[in-house]
């Protein structure tokens, strides 16, 4: 019966370790072409629709269109469109009093996707060449605009913008969060720009060129239509671009509960993608040898992944106090106790301050997100085991207030 057991936990620990693995290695892709922008500079050529699903953003949504209107692109190019919904505060008058365009959804609004839909529609016949989606709590770089037509010109169709934080420093989880997005924008969106892979849609800051929507709708069903809309582009041959330097920065939620409510959502979103576009996805694969199909796939696999590894860890420690002796390396390493999570942690702070030296930041203003950064990621581990049993299926707002933060203060 031992020897069983044992056979059974080698088997889920080597799926797990290549799994882990994937990412490690793909992730090296990174560092090639250091520092070097992916895409040319071009003359001013498309015209873009800036589009804002907006719900009780009244104290944040000017400070937005402030942003975007020191574009430094020619202004007959962009128009902002702003879209209230389910709005119980003056979220619309705002935006008008900041000089956008307001579209009123007469639709019914459970999630995002259905604000976008229904503004893609009413935009259909205009003559713009691409959408550009921000939230309201966003504030934008100056040069994103002409970024993405650089990318436009190249012939990209769908791309991710940079995501930076305008609030890093308030506290633990803003600063985790900052970096969360910071590693994600370096070892797979910039890694697989760098083997011609696909960056992935991470909810604001993303273009999708007018043609390709107009084509395919967007026709998204779970409550992370960012990821379901790259899975989507994967399965359509559609590579998503990341155009690293055209940066938003993002409020990030400050109270431990707000969090908690977003990554429940997440992760509810991600395992609802992985049922509905994981066989999908590897038929594709295999049929077309599309790279991006397998990493999305892998991704959507990541909450499955995290409780898995979990549940590892605790037949290890259930293995030492039985004393079933195993022969990997990793089991002799995790039998060392506590010396094993500190190499582990200190490797992780490592990779913290290496993404937030890269992009150019003070470390001293994110101390507190480097230091528990790992306990950010370690309480996804309750939040994913929820989702496997009970799944999150309302859009809850997460509230914004930071509208104290200026532009000026956030561009290198």
């Amino acid at each position: 019966m031992e020897n069983i057991v044992v056979t059974i936990y080698y088997i889920l620990f080597a799926f797990s370790f290549i799994y882990c693995m994937y990412f490690a290695i793909t992730g090296l892709f990174g560092f090639k072409n250091y520092h070097k922008s992916m895409f040319g500079r071009h003359k001013p050529k498309y015209k873009f629709a800036i589009v804002v699903p907006s719900r009780n953003e009244e104290k944040v949504i000017g400070s937005l269109i402030k942003s975007l209107k020191k574009q430094r692109y020619p202004d007959r190019l962009f128009d902002i469109y702003v879209m209230p919904n389910n709005c119980t505060d003056n979220t619309k008058q705002a935006a008008i009093d900041a000089g956008a365009k307001v579209i009123d959804i007469t639709v019914p609004v459970k999630v995002k996707a259905d604000v976008l839909r229904f503004t893609f529609e009413q935009l259909r016949n205009t003559d713009y060449d691409a959408y550009v989606i921000f939230d309201a709590d966003n504030l934008v770089h100056p040069d994103f605009l002409a970024r993405m037509n650089d990318a436009l010109c190249e012939g990209v169709e769908v791309a991710q913008c940079f995501r930076d934080a305008k609030n890093m420093g308030d506290n633990w989880l803003t600063g985790s969060y900052t970096l969360f997005y910071f590693i994600q924008n370096f070892f797979f969106n910039r890694a697989r720009m760098n083997y011609s892979g696909s960056a992935a849609i991470n909810g604001t800051g993303f273009m999708i060129k007018k043609n390709v929507v107009d084509q395919y709708g967007f026709n998204t069903v779970t409550l992370t239509e960012d990821s379901e809309f790259t899975g989507l582009c994967a399965l359509r041959g559609i590579q998503v671009a990341f155009v690293e330097d055209a940066i938003t920065y993002d409020e990030h939620p400050q109270s431990f509960w707000a969090s908690w409510k977003q990554r429940k959502r997440w992760t509810s979103g991600t395992l609802s993608c992985l049922r509905t576009y994981g066989s999908k996805l590897l038929k594709t694969f295999f049929k077309t040898g599309n790279i991006a199909c397998f990493d999305m796939l892998v991704m959507y696999m990541a909450p499955l992944m995290v409780v898995l590894g979990f549940f590892l860890s605790i037949i290890l420690i259930a293995f030492n106090v039985l004393g079933v002796e195993l022969f990997d390396f990793f089991s002799y390493l995790y039998a060392s106790g506590i010396l094993f999570f500190i190499v582990f942690y200190l490797l992780n702070v490592a990779m913290n301050i290496f993404v937030v030296k890269y992009n150019k930041k003070s470390a001293k203003n994110i101390v507190s997100g480097i230091i528990f950064f790992s306990l950010f990621i370690a309480t996804w581990i309750p939040i994913n085991i929820i989702c496997l049993f009970k799944k999150t299926s309302n859009w809850e707002e997460i509230k914004h207030d930071r509208n104290d933060i200026d532009l000026d203060q956030l561009v290198n």
